[in-house]
């Protein structure tokens, strides 16, 4: 699927923003504490009582399966995101709701960013931080506006604010930067704050305009079918 970044740049400048496509990032261990699983079942319970859809990155294993199924459960409409190499030899366990298959990992983030209309990240390994990162600093870049949680369960992201409030004091990255991470340590205090988020750019990175190249290339594409 070939995401459109003029499309997605148009969304975000509409003045009426959309709450309803929350895409999740967690993994496919349950980790050792059982709060961890108890308060992801929460999330994806939280998500269908209000009537919320979750994109998530498939599979039903570990903290994956327990947002996915709980959510599927309570109603709400389920969107795996999944590479091809990676579904196949049942590695994620079985389906939960709709998929969509993509080649690679950066077009797995591609395709959540274009779909989600806000982000949550579950505590995790590698995996989720290698999902969260990207969108942050696409976010950063002012490629878009959507807003990006932590729920943090038994304060298990703390030392990643302390390293983000270091690389503030460092002057390394900016506090509007900073702003860019919402955090809570329960699912309903995080979707509140996340549903009334209001973006602050970089005022530097404002003057990008990611639209440039985009709109090059459709005018070569309209031209070559002339």
């Amino acid at each position: 699927m070939h995401i459109d970044l003029v499309r997605v740049l148009d969304m975000e400048g509409t003045s009426t923003r959309q709450f309803r496509n929350i895409c999740v990032f967690c993994g496919s261990q349950l980790g050792k504490n059982r709060d961890f699983v108890d308060a992801v079942k929460n999330l994806g319970k939280v998500l269908a009582e209000r009537k919320l859809h979750l994109i998530y990155g498939g599979g039903s294993l570990g903290l994956m399966g327990c947002v996915s199924i709980a959510a599927l459960v309570g109603g709400s409409q389920v969107l795996d995101i999944i590479p091809q190499a990676l579904a196949r030899g049942n590695l994620t366990g079985k389906t939960v709701g709709e998929v969509q298959h993509v080649f690679s990992m950066h077009e797995r983030i591609a395709n959540m960013l274009f779909h989600a209309d806000a982000f949550i990240a579950l505590p995790d390994g590698l995996g989720t931080l290698e999902e969260i990162f990207p969108i942050a600093s696409w976010a950063h870049l002012n490629l878009h506006k959507k807003p990006i949680g932590l729920l943090n369960v038994n304060n298990f992201f703390d030392e990643l604010f302390l390293f983000l409030d270091k690389a503030v004091e460092c002057q390394f990255i900016s506090q509007a930067t900073r702003k860019i991470f919402v955090s809570a340590s329960t699912a309903n205090e995080l979707l509140d704050k996340l549903k009334t988020f209001v973006y602050e750019p970089d005022a530097v990175l404002t003057q990008i305009d990611w639209t440039v190249g985009e709109r090059m290339k459709r005018k070569l594409d309209l031209t070559l079918r002339l």
